[in-house]
């Protein structure tokens, strides 16, 4: 799945992070952080305003197929095997609940916004589950 072809953006339009389910993981809040700096150095041209950061997961995501292998997952999200169920890597609408939670918590960000999509792969559909949603800043 094309995250930028679903919600039909162009070269140049977005950043897109993919990693394996779409998750908010301490790799992928890294990520986030880097690309803060790169925008913060590269301000000239840049539109202002808000951030805005789009969740995307999808039904029928093969890491519903890794829940059998909890040792592995809990690697992956860096917690303890027995924290897993609160991922809920079975249930897409339920980890873009969970990842925008966690999102909200952790950017730092003077202005941003959280949202949350599953994408189904059936039909084409575009569900909002979480609605744009204002971070706070929360560290310098």
């Amino acid at each position: 799945m094309d995250p930028a072809h679903v919600l039909g953006l162009e070269q140049g339009e977005t950043a897109v992070i993919r990693n394996v389910g779409g998750r908010i993981t301490p790799a992928t809040l890294s990520t986030l952080a880097m690309l803060r700096k790169v925008g913060a150095a590269n301000r000239a041209g840049q539109p202002t305003g808000d951030w805005n950061l789009v969740i995307l997961h999808h039904t029928d995501c093969g890491m519903t197929d890794l829940a059998a292998f909890p040792e592995l997952l809990a690697t992956y999200f860096d917690i303890a095997a027995e924290k897993l169920p609160g991922k809920a890597v079975s249930d897409p609408h339920g980890s873009v609940r969970v990842d925008a939670d966690i999102a909200l918590r952790e950017v730092s960000r003077d202005s941003f916004l959280v949202s949350g999509l599953v994408y189904d792969v059936h039909t084409g559909r575009v569900d909002t589950v979480v609605v744009p949603t204002r971070g706070h800043r929360t560290a310098p």
